[in-house]
């Protein structure tokens, strides 16, 4: 199998299940034009987050990571009219490419992005989230995990994006920080009672990689 058969699926998926979205497709071109780096999810992807937080019923949700509020933007259309999420961001560029992008689409009212190091500000969040999504840098993966359950309830649902990296994350060996952020919040998720968890690989437009999805079954 090569990339161009994994892209074509892709296209063909997204061309019939997702389909053209102008305000999608804006912020994906100012993200572009604002230099920030093509690593927001694909189309397909983007939905698939969509339809989990709308299974979920989500109310509250958390995205750990925004770049330029692509994901942020496919999440916050699954909140009811009195959802709310809260995205944190580390670089105050992205963050502020996020903001234009999250009140084009007519998201502002419910979507909140709070700038700095996300370990300095988990700690300021309060309440429960019903949806995380983490998907910022990989070293921290497992830190994110354990704030995202002290943050959940039983029923929540806990997704990390990007722990296949080409498969090295069966790699036990490798020094990669991205691989080994990866292993952790793997291992973390495996010696958590609280949560059943599992990983998935995943081949298309991003490559060969894959996520990590957790529900939360205990206090």
């Amino acid at each position: 199998m090569s990339q161009r058969r994994w892209d074509a699926v892709d296209s063909y998926f997204s061309d019939l299940l997702v389909r053209p979205d102008p305000t999608l497709d804006a912020a994906l071109k100012a993200s572009n034009a604002a230099g920030l780096p093509e690593i927001a999810v694909a189309p397909n992807q983007g939905k698939l987050l969509h339809l989990l937080a709308r299974m979920q019923s989500a109310k509250r949700i958390l995205e750990i990571g925004t770049l330029g509020g692509y994901s942020t933007i496919w999440l916050a259309r699954a909140l009811p009219p009195d959802g709310r999420l809260i995205s944190l961001e580390y670089d105050p560029k992205h963050a502020e490419v996020a903001r234009t992008n999250i009140a084009g689409a007519g998201l502002a009212d419910k979507v909140e992005v709070i700038t700095g190091r996300a370990l300095d500000t988990l700690p300021t969040l309060a309440g429960h989230f019903d949806f995380f999504f983490i998907d910022a840098d990989k070293m921290s993966n497992a830190e994110y995990f354990r704030w995202a359950l002290k943050l959940s309830r039983r029923g929540s649902m806990i997704v990390v994006d990007n722990v296949v990296r080409d498969g090295e994350v069966a790699n036990a060996d490798s020094a990669d920080p991205g691989v080994i952020g990866s292993r952790r919040v793997i291992e973390a998720m495996a010696a958590e009672p609280r949560v059943s968890a599992t990983g998935l690989q995943t081949v298309g437009v991003k490559g060969y990689d894959g996520w990590a999805i957790a529900l939360v079954i205990a206090d």
